[in-house]
């Protein structure tokens, strides 16, 4: 088998060129379990069968709801995908009304579930869906075991049939809809077919390091997202052993553990790593903390090919060897790559990852685009620091003339799922509309300049790009999120959420006697005096106009669950502003 053109054919590629022992590690009960390519095609055919059995057709919709990557939901993935039927992911966090909305705006008649949380919320809404049966993966009393599937599939003579149901879905058949978190309004339901994503997978693996059966790689962003599914695919197609983490806030003791030579991330997840690392430089005293610094500051200078000269790269080694390679050794010691997405990547962290050894590379997409138009590779100076890179084979990017980035290629979406208006809003021909604004430089690389949704004009007509001052502001350590507003308003104000954490630190290392709870922060002169330091030191790189006047600090931190934040930590504008319309009202009317 050479040509893959639908998803299914990837663990199968996998099979017959680079079978693993490790394919596919979950930990179960504090023990890393792993499973054979052939086992995880083993189970897939089981669920295959059992799924006919159950009376699924082509075409028939099966939700998958996970809080955490496992191996469960890729033996999901592929037994629904054989049948001709489509897998549709669900961002575990969002609410039951909105699995309500998912599950009947898809007609989805079955449903699996990671664990207890997920499948209360699924069973609180389940009469006033299609829904025939929900499985889980956690065994959990009143809730059948996906298990079961297997038994249920266990006849190998049915097998024949599955064949047949691979055999006739096509490249061009609808994959999988997902729905999009979105920062405003009911998710929108994007079609991607097995050619969008497996043209996209086989075109963007060509842009990362050389992956091989000896390859580790720590996976945790949201699999129900397209980001890491894209990658988990393309893990597959190299033959690499993809260990799924236990949870966001495992991942330093997992990538210890297994010590990962690449992963994914979000810039958020790259900030507050480097967030924690640097309350640890402030703890240091005397000349290790001068060594910290001083590695820091190197660090935030590097160019990628040597650029800086050899006396740069004669104290880069000795920083390295000092300061750089206890980081390394608190991400297991091996990891040598990052790709980074879903959201703009501060210049600063991918300067200091790279001088650590540990590349970030910096890529661009969209769910509606499979996701991948650009990424950054480190080999064959296709990197460059601000840039998400150029793009991959096969897509093509133009800009259009108000700078609106526009792509066309196989990786485009069949459309919105039941909503051709929409479609039609976003499509010129073949080209869609990212609605992001950009430039491609002189050397071909691709550099986001902003949102254009988000771009908006005060009341005395000058442009603002939000995610330009907000980029700058998060290099604060007293900073966690900043959301810039002012849209018909005479001036830029931001809203601020403390990095709280590291305020308290601040607080007993100066001996400030102020209260630390969250709403004591938000409220202390001292703190909002401190932090308008912060504010003016960053000012200095905008124009007049453009510079934050006013600010006010929000009495808690914006979370997933609480909606301040999608699932891959961007800021939901309209939500963030409606939750704190009274400190909007204060900067502007006060």
């Amino acid at each position: 088998m050479t040509d893959i053109t639908r998803l299914f054919d990837f663990p199968y590629y996998q099979l017959e060129h680079k079978p693993n022992s490790k394919a596919l590690v979950t930990k179960y009960d504090g023990k890393w379990t792993a499973m054979s390519t052939e086992e995880y095609l083993n189970k897939a055919n089981a669920v295959s069968r059992a799924l006919i059995k159950l009376g699924v057709k082509k075409d028939d919709k099966i939700a998958v709801i996970s809080s955490t990557n496992r191996t469960e939901w890729n033996i999901m993935d592929i037994g629904v995908l054989q049948v001709g039927a489509q897998n549709i992911p669900i961002y575990p966090t969002i609410s039951s009304e909105d699995y309500e909305y998912v599950l009947n705006h898809s007609e989805s008649i079955y449903c699996f579930v990671s664990d207890e949380e997920v499948l209360a919320k699924v069973n609180k809404i389940k009469a006033n869906t299609k829904l025939k049966e929900v499985f889980s993966f956690d065994h959990i009393d009143g809730c059948k075991h996906y298990s079961e599937l297997f038994e249920l599939g266990k006849d190998q003579s049915t097998q024949p049939e599955v064949e047949t149901r691979k055999d006739a879905v096509k490249p061009e058949d609808l994959a999988t809809i997902i729905y999009t978190s979105g920062t405003t309004g009911k998710p929108k339901g994007v079609m991607l077919s097995h050619w969008n994503i497996t043209s996209n997978a086989v075109d963007a693996s060509l842009r990362l390091p050389k992956l091989d059966g000896d390859t580790k790689v720590l996976s945790f962003l949201p699999i129900c997202h397209i980001f890491e599914r894209v990658l988990i695919y393309i893990y597959q197609y190299a033959g690499a052993s993809i260990y799924f983490a236990e949870a966001l806030d495992k991942i330093g003791d997992n990538a210890k553990e297994i010590k990962p030579n690449l992963m994914s991330v979000v810039p958020r997840l790259l900030e507050k790593v480097f967030d924690k690392i640097m309350l640890k430089g402030e703890e240091l005293t005397g000349i290790k903390k001068a060594l910290f610094f001083w590695a820091v500051s190197l660090g935030e200078q590097w160019k990628p090919y040597q650029a800086n000269g050899s006396w740069y790269e004669f104290k880069l080694k000795i920083a390295n060897k000092l300061i750089f390679s206890k980081w390394r050794e608190a991400l297991g010691g091996e990891l040598t790559t990052m790709v980074s997405g879903s959201a703009a990547l501060q210049p600063r962290l991918a300067r200091v990852f790279g001088a650590a050894q540990m590349q970030v590379m910096e890529g661009y997409g969209l769910t509606e685009t499979s996701p991948v138009i650009s990424v950054g590779q480190y080999d064959g100076n296709k990197y460059k620091v601000g840039t998400v890179g150029k793009p991959i084979k096969n897509v093509e990017v133009k800009i259009a003339e108000d700078g609106e980035i526009m792509v066309k290629g196989p990786n485009v979406m069949m459309g919105y799922y039941k909503d051709p208006e929409r479609t039609a809003e976003v499509m010129t021909g073949d080209y869609f509309h990212t609605g992001d604004k950009g430039k491609i430089d002189e050397d071909g690389f691709l550099k986001i300049t902003g949102r254009k949704k988000e771009m908006f004009k005060t009341s005395g007509g000058k442009y603002i790009i939000p995610t330009l001052l907000e980029n700058d502001f998060k290099q604060s350590l007293f900073i966690e999120q900043v959301m810039v507003v002012g849209e018909g308003e005479k001036m830029p104000c931001a809203l601020i959420q403390p990095n709280f954490d590291f305020v308290r630190d601040w607080i007993d290392h100066k001996g400030h006697t102020i209260g630390t709870s969250e709403a004591e922060i938000s409220s202390s002169e001292i703190v909002v005096a401190r932090i308008q330091k912060e504010i003016d030191k960053y000012n200095k790189n905008f124009g007049k106009w453009e510079q934050v006047k006013k600010f006010e600090l929000t009495k808690e931190a914006w979370t997933i669950d609480e909606g301040h934040l999608t699932p891959t930590m961007k800021m939901k504008r309209s939500v963030i502003l409606d939750i704190y319309k009274d400190l909007y009202e204060k900067m502007y009317r006060g």
